[in-house]
C-alpha cells in the first residue's frame, strides 16, 4: 500500500555529457539493466503517494526503456536545470497531498529504498524545510559543498566552481538528493533565479532561499558514500558495475553458491542460483536466467536468459541462451545452444555442438560435432559424430524429427523436411532425404568401388612422365 504522506521526483533530463553518448545514460545498460532501472526500483519500493520522472534528453527513449506502473513521465523540452525541473512538474505535485517530496537524481543505482525512508522520517521528525542527503566521498570533486550555520542546520549547498580555496576543502558533500516540505516548496519555488555562472535554475538554491525566510534546512549524512555515488561516465558506470557485482555475488555465496573468484564472475541483478552450485572463474550468468542446485558451471561458460535444471554440467566454453535444460543433462565442452532449445533430462551435448530451437529428449546424446536446428529427437536417441540436420532449403527452415531409439550413424546429412521411425539405424556418412520406417535401417551413400593396384600404376606413370620431360631438356632426345 502507497505511502500517501510524501512523494517522489526523478531528475531525469540532463544530456548526459560526460558519457559522450548519443543516448540518455539512463538507459545504458549496468549489471544486466538499464542505470536508471534502480533508482526506479529503489522509489517505487518506497511506495510514495505519486513517482515522476521529468525527462529531456532523448525522452522518448527513456520512456519507452524505463516505464512501469507507477511510474508517471514530465517532460522537461528546454533542459534550464535541476529547479527547472521542479518547476515543470509543479502541477502534478499540486495535485498530491503529502507533506513531503523527495528530489532524486537518475544516476545513483546503488541507492536503497531504506535510505529514502530514513531521509523521509528524519525530514518529517525535525520539521524542516528541506533536508539533504549528504555524504564524505574520498574526493569531493564535482559535489557542492555542505556550508553550515551551526550544527545540523545548513547555510548554503556551494557548487565546486564557484568555491573558495577554502571551502574546497570542506569534505562533506550533497548528494543532489533532498527532500522538502510540499508547502514550503511550492511557496518558494518561483524564487529560483537563473543568474549564476550555470545560467540555469539550480534546486540547491532553496537552500539559500529558506535560510532567508528563517526557515530551517538539516541534512541527513548517508552512511556508506558509494550509495549515493553519481554515475556520470563510462569510468564510473564501470566502478558502479563492479560494486553491483560483487554485491550480487556475495549474497549468492551467503545463500550456498560457491562463486571460486567473485571478481571475474559477471552475474546480473536478477539471476537466480540455487544452493551446492559451483560457478567457476570467467562465467557470465545474464538476464533472467535461473540455475538449478548442485550445478556446476565451469570456466568462461556464459548462460543467458535460461533455465537449467539441478545438477546440470556445463563444461568450459559452453554458450547457451534463451533455452530450457532439464535436471543431469550435461553441456559442452565448446557447446552453443541457441533460440528456445529444450534439453530434456539425462541429455548429453557434447563439444563443438550446436542446437538451435530444436527438442532434444530424454537421455539423448550427441557428443562430437553435430547441428541440429529446427529439430526433435526423441528418447534414447544416439547422434554420431560430425550429423547435421540440414533444415534450411534456400527459402525456409524443414523441420527433423528422429523418433525414440534411433541410431545414427556418423557423417550423416538428414535433409529436413524427413522422419527417421522409431528404433531406425542410419548408416555413417549417409545422405537421407526420404523417411526411414521404424527399425529399419537407412544406407544413403554411393556404393564404395576399390580399384586394385591404382596407387601402383599412378606412381609408375608419374615416373615415366618425368623421365621424358628430362629426357627433352638435356637435349638427348630427338623430334620424331
Amino acid at each position: 500500500m502507497a505511502n500517501r504522506d510524501f512523494s517522489i521526483v526523478i531528475l531525469a533530463a540532463g544530456k548526459s555529457t560526460r558519457f559522450k553518448s548519443e543516448h540518455s545514460k539512463l538507459v545504458h545498460m549496468l549489471a544486466g539493466r538499464p542505470l536508471g532501472d534502480y533508482v526506479v526500483s529503489a522509489a517505487l519500493a518506497a511506495a510514495p503517494e505519486a513517482l515522476l520522472m521529468v525527462v529531456g534528453h532523448n525522452a522518448a527513449e527513456v520512456r519507452a526503456t524505463l516505464a512501469r506502473p507507477g511510474l508517471e513521465f514530465v517532460e522537461q523540452k528546454d533542459q534550464r536545470g535541476t529547479g527547472h525541473a521542479l518547476m515543470i512538474a509543479r502541477p502534478q505535485l499540486e495535485k498530491c497531498r503529502g507533506s513531503a517530496v523527495v528530489a532524486v537524481v537518475g544516476d545513483v543505482p546503488l541507492l536503497r529504498t531504506e535510505t529514502l525512508l530514513d531521509l523521509v522520517a528524519i525530514h518529517q521528525k525535525t520539521r524542516a524545510a528541506a533536508s539533504i542527503l549528504t555524504m564524505k566521498p574520498p574526493s569531493p570533486h564535482g559535489y557542492g559543498r555542505i556550508l553550515r550555520s551551526g550544527g545540523r542546520n545548513v547555510r548554503a549547498v556551494i557548487e565546486e566552481k564557484l568555491c573558495t580555496p577554502a571551502q574546497r576543502k570542506i569534505a562533506e558533500v550533497s548528494s543532489g538528493i533532498l527532500c522538502f516540505s510540499r508547502s514550503d516548496l511550492l511557496k518558494h519555488l518561483d524564487e529560483l533565479s537563473d543568474k549564476n555562472a550555470q545560467k540555469e535554475y539550480l534546486l540547491t538554491e532553496l537552500v539559500t532561499i529558506f535560510n532567508r525566510h528563517r526557515k530551517k534546512v538539516v541534512t541527513f549524512p548517508v552512511a556508506d558514500a558509494h550509495e549515493v555515488l553519481g554515475v556520470n561516465d563510462r569510468v564510473e558506470l564501470a566502478q558502479a558495475e563492479r560494486i553491483l557485482r560483487l554485491q550480487k555475488a556475495e549474497a549468492l555465496m551467503r545463500n550456498g553458491v560457491t562463486i571460486v573468484d567473485p571478481n571475474t564472475a559477471c552475474i546480473d541483478a536478477g539471476v537466480e542460483v540455487g544452493n551446492d552450485t559451483v560457478i567457476d572463474p570467467g562465467v557470465s550468468l545474464l538476464g533472467n536466467t535461473r540455475v538449478g542446485r548442485g550445478c556446476t558451471i565451469r570456466v568462461h561458460s556464459t548462460i543467458e536468459d535460461s533455465i537449467l535444471g539441478d545438477r546440470v554440467q556445463v563444461r568450459p566454453n559452453t554458450y547457451v541462451t534463451g533455452c530450457e535444460v532439464g535436471p543431469d543433462v550435461i553441456l559442452g565442452p565448446f557447446a552453443r545452444l541457441r533460440d528456445g532449445a529444450v534439453i530434456d533430462p539425462g541429455a548429453r551435448i557434447g563439444n563443438f555442438v550446436e542446437v538451435k530451437k530444436s527438442h532434444v529428449g530424454q537421455g539423448t546424446k550427441a557428443w562430437h560435432l553435430t547441428y541440429l536446428g529446427d529439430a526433435k529427437l526423441g528418447k534414447q536417441v544416439n547422434v554420431g559424430a560430425g550429423t547435421v540436420t540440414c533444415n534450411y532449403d534456400g527459402e525456409k527452415k524443414n523441420p527433423t524429427n528422429i523418433e525414440d531409439g534411433v541410431f545414427v550413424g556418423s557423417g550423416s546429412m538428414l535433409v529436413a523436411p524427413v522422419r527417421i521411425g522409431k528404433g531406425a539405424y542410419v548408416a555413417a556418412g549417409s545422405t537421407i532425404t526420404e523417411d526411414v520406417p521404424p527399425e529399419s535401417l537407412a544406407v544413403g551413400r554411393a556404393r564404395q568401388v576399390n580399384k586394385q593396384d591404382w596407387v601402383r600404376k599412378h606412381k609408375e606413370r608419374k615416373a615415366e612422365s618425368a623421365t621424358e620431360h628430362g629426357s627433352d631438356a638435356n637435349g638427348n632426345g630427338q623430334a620424331q
